[in-house]
C-alpha cells in the first residue's frame, strides 16, 4: 500500500485533516470557570429577577414543587464551588433535531463534573431514557468528539414523555442506574418536557424519598428559544445561518453571472423567521419575506405574491432578470387565511383522528372538506393538490404541522409567474427553488457555537453540583466576558392549544417588528431590491478574520458595538 493510501485510510471515521485539527482548537471560557481544560464548578445565588407569564397562576398549581423551590427566580454564578458534590451520577441526552455544538455541551459537562462524578450518555434521546439505554462517557470520548458537528455520539429522537406509563419508565431508569440528575439538551418543546420531568422527579424517586435533578440546555437552529438578555440565542443558530449564508451568497453570485434566473430559497425555521432575517442580513438579497411581518400586516397570499411580482417587474425594467427570494419555512402558518385553515384542520384531524388516518390518501381531502367551515373549505379546494396533500399530512410528535414538507417556495413560484404575466407579459421569468434545512444542522460548530456550548455544559454541570433542579442553563454577557446563569423553567411556561387540548409549553420567540435587527433590515431592503448589493459571506471560519463574528441579528438586538463576541 502506498504512503498516500495509508494517509487516506487514517483520515476515515471522522479523522479528516480538518476534524483532526479542530479537536485541538482552544475554547474560551467564562472567567468564573477558570481553566478551559480543567474548569472549576461554580455556585449560584438568587438574583432580584423573577419570571412570570400570563399563565403563572396555573403553572404554580401544576408545578407546585418546582415553583416553591425556585420561586421562579433567575440565578447567577456567585463564586467557585469549593465543596462541589462528589459521587453524582448524571445522564445526558439530546432531544429533537440536531444542532451544531451539542457535542461540546457533553464535553463541558464531563469536564466540570470531574473524576469524582460519573456522566452517562443516553441513546437515542428521550426514547433511550425510557428504555434505560445508558453508557458511561469517558475522557477519551470527550477528546474524540470535542468541536465536532452533529449529534451522532448519542443520537436523538423526538419522543415526548407525557403519559403515566412513560413517567414510570423514566423513574425505573433512574432507579436502575441510581441517577442523581438528567440533562436534557433541546429546544422549547424539549425544555418544556424538562420542566415536566423536573416536577415529576422532584422527590420520592429514591429509597430515602429524594428526587432526581433535571437541567435543560437551550438548543435549536431556528433561534426561536430566546429570552431577551437572559438568553440572546440558542446554540446551533450561528453555525446553521453561516452555512446557509454561504450557500445563498453562492446563489446570489450565480444570479449575477447567468443573468436569467430567479431563485426562491426556503430556509429552515418552522415557527419564526430568525434564520431568514439573519441570512438576509448576511447576504442582502433582492427580496426577503418575514413571516411575522406578514402576520402583523395581515397580508394575504395574493398580497405576498403581488409584492414579489412587482419587484420582479421593476428589476426587469432595469435590465435585471435575476434575483433571490428568501422564504421562511413556516410562512404558510403566518398568512391569516392559511393560519385559520390550518387551525381548523388541526382541530378536525385531531377530533376525527381514527377515521381520518384509516382513509386512503386520495380520499382524505373530500372527507375533511365536509368537516370545515365554508370559508376554509373553499380555500382548501382552491389550493394545488401538492399543497393540500402536505396540509393533511401526519402531524409531528408535538402536534405541529410539518411545514418543512409543504413546498411553499414552489407555490410562490407558480403564483408569481402568473402574476408577473398579468403585470407585464413581456417580462421573462425563469425560477429555481431550493430548501436549505438539513444542510445546516450538523456542520462543525462555528467558534461562537463551539465556545457557547462548551460554556453551557460547564453551567449545566455546575447547576447539578450545586443541587439545583428545574432550571435551564444560560450564558449571558457574550460580548464582555460571559457570565453563567440559570433560568427557572416554570417561569417560562404558558398554556397553548396542542392536539386539540390545552398544554403547558415554553412560548416560541418570534421576530419582533421593533427589534434593532428588523429595523435595520427594513431600512435597507428597498435598496437591495433596486440593485445588486448582495454580499457573499464565504465559508464559516474557526481561524481567521471572521472567526469571532457572532450572529448579526444578535449583535444588533443586544446593542453590541461590533460583531465580535468575547468569552473569558
Amino acid at each position: 500500500m502506498s504512503n498516500l493510501a495509508e494517509q487516506l485510510q487514517k483520515m476515515e471515521a471522522h479523522n479528516s485533516i480538518f476534524e483532526s485539527a479542530v479537536r485541538q482548537l482552544p475554547l474560551p471560557v467564562c472567567a468564573a470557570f477558570g481553566s478551559p481544560t480543567q474548569p472549576q464548578a461554580v455556585t449560584f445565588a438568587n438574583t432580584s429577577r423573577v419570571l412570570s407569564t400570563k399563565d403563572s397562576e396555573s403553572v404554580a398549581k401544576s408545578f407546585a414543587n418546582s415553583v416553591q423551590a425556585s420561586g421562579n427566580v433567575v440565578l447567577a454564578s456567585s463564586g467557585t464551588n469549593a465543596k462541589a458534590a462528589q459521587g453524582k451520577r448524571v445522564a445526558v441526552l439530546f432531544s429533537g433535531g440536531p444542532a451544531a455544538g451539542g457535542h461540546n455541551v457533553v464535553c463541558g459537562l464531563k469536564r466540570v463534573l470531574g473524576a469524582g462524578n460519573t456522566l452517562f450518555g443516553v441513546k437515542p434521546g428521550p426514547k433511550g431514557l425510557l428504555k434505560g439505554n445508558l453508557f458511561e462517557i469517558t475522557d477519551a470520548d470527550v477528546a474524540s468528539i470535542i468541536n465536532t458537528g452533529g449529534f451522532d455520539f448519542l443520537g436523538t429522537d423526538r419522543t415526548k414523555i407525557k403519559t403515566d406509563e412513560q413517567f414510570a419508565q423514566v423513574k425505573a431508569t433512574c432507579v436502575k442506574h441510581n441517577l442523581d440528575a438528567i440533562v436534557i439538551i433541546g429546544g422549547d418543546d424539549s425544555n418544556t418536557n424538562a420542566a415536566v420531568l423536573a416536577e415529576y422527579l422532584f422527590k420520592n424517586v429514591k429509597a430515602d424519598g429524594s428526587g432526581v435533578q433535571v437541567i435543560g440546555v437551550p438548543k435549536t437552529i431556528d433561534g426561536d428559544l430566546q429570552i431577551g438578555d437572559l438568553l440572546p440565542i440558542s446554540f446551533g443558530f450561528d453555525t446553521a445561518t453561516k452555512i446557509y449564508g454561504e450557500m445563498v451568497g453562492n446563489i446570489l453570485q450565480d444570479t449575477r453571472s447567468s443573468l436569467k434566473y430567479w431563485h426562491f430559497v426556503k430556509l429552515m425555521g418552522r415557527s419564526a423567521s430568525h434564520v431568514t432575517i439573519e441570512v438576509a442580513l448576511q447576504t442582502k438579497p433582492a427580496i426577503t419575506v418575514i413571516s411575522e411581518e406578514v402576520a402583523e400586516k395581515k397580508m394575504s397570499l395574493a398580497a405576498i405574491v403581488d409584492q414579489i411580482a412587482r419587484a420582479v417587474v421593476a428589476r426587469a425594467a432595469k435590465g435585471m432578470h435575476h434575483g433571490v427570494v428568501l422564504v421562511p419555512e413556516g410562512l404558510i402558518e403566518f398568512i391569516p387565511e392559511m393560519n385559520a385553515l390550518i387551525a381548523e384542520l388541526n382541530e378536525q384531524i385531531a377530533h376525527h383522528e381514527l377515521a381520518f388516518s384509516a382513509l386512503p390518501e386520495d380520499a382524505k381531502p373530500a372527507y375533511i372538506l365536509d368537516k370545515l367551515s365554508p370559508e376554509n373549505s373553499k380555500l382548501l379546494a382552491s389550493l394545488p393538490s401538492y399543497v393540500v396533500h402536505m396540509l393533511l399530512a401526519e402531524r409531528d410528535s408535538h402536534g405541529n404541522l410539518q411545514v418543512s414538507l409543504i413546498p411553499t417556495e414552489r407555490l410562490l413560484v407558480d403564483m408569481v409567474k402568473a402574476r408577473v404575466k398579468q403585470l407585464d407579459a413581456g417580462v421573462a421569468f425563469s425560477a429555481h427553488t431550493h430548501f436549505l434545512g438539513y444542510e445546516g444542522r450538523c456542520g462543525a460548530p462555528t467558534l461562537f457555537d463551539a465556545a457557547y456550548t462548551y460554556n453551557l455544559g460547564l453551567t449545566a454541570g455546575s447547576l447539578i453540583l450545586d443541587g439545583r433542579t428545574g432550571y435551564m442553563a444560560t450564558v449571558t454577557g457574550l460580548t464582555n466576558g460571559g457570565a453563567p446563569q440559570a433560568i427557572p423553567l416554570t417561569g417560562l411556561l404558558n398554556i397553548e392549544r396542542r392536539h386539540g387540548k390545552d398544554e403547558f409549553v415554553i412560548e416560541k420567540a418570534l421576530v419582533k417588528m421593533d427589534s434593532a435587527a428588523m429595523k435595520y433590515f427594513v431600512s435597507r431592503r428597498d435598496e437591495w431590491a433596486d440593485d445588486d448589493l448582495f454580499a457573499s459571506p464565504g465559508p464559516r471560519q474557526l481561524w481567521g478574520p471572521a472567526a469571532y463574528q457572532q450572529p448579526i441579528s444578535v449583535a444588533l438586538n443586544s446593542g453590541s458595538s461590533s460583531l465580535a463576541f468575547k468569552l473569558g
